[in-house]
């Protein structure tokens, strides 16, 4: 997780801003810059992969807390055939 980093912490500083202007909606965040905002997490995924492929970025929705993953969601080997 570490390479989201950035996007956690421009998601955290922006905080106040994004709960006033986007409450309730998805944000998308690649190299720690506000990409958008989205109704649905689908269109927020979407969205995103068209633009960064893979990612990785940060999708969250604003005002709800912020998700616990187990670590077999967090991790994979790279080698993995999903």
């Amino acid at each position: 997780m570490a390479v989201l980093n950035r996007e956690i912490a421009e998601y955290t500083n922006r905080k106040d801003e994004l709960e006033a202007n986007h409450n309730g909606k998805w944000v998308v965040f690649h190299d720690d810059e506000f990409v958008g905002s989205f109704d649905t997490l689908d269109e927020a995924a979407v969205a995103a992969a068209k633009r960064f492929g893979l990612g990785p970025y940060l999708i969250r929705q604003v005002g709800a807390p912020a998700p616990r993953l187990s670590s077999s969601v967090l991790y994979r080997r790279i080698d993995a055939d999903g």
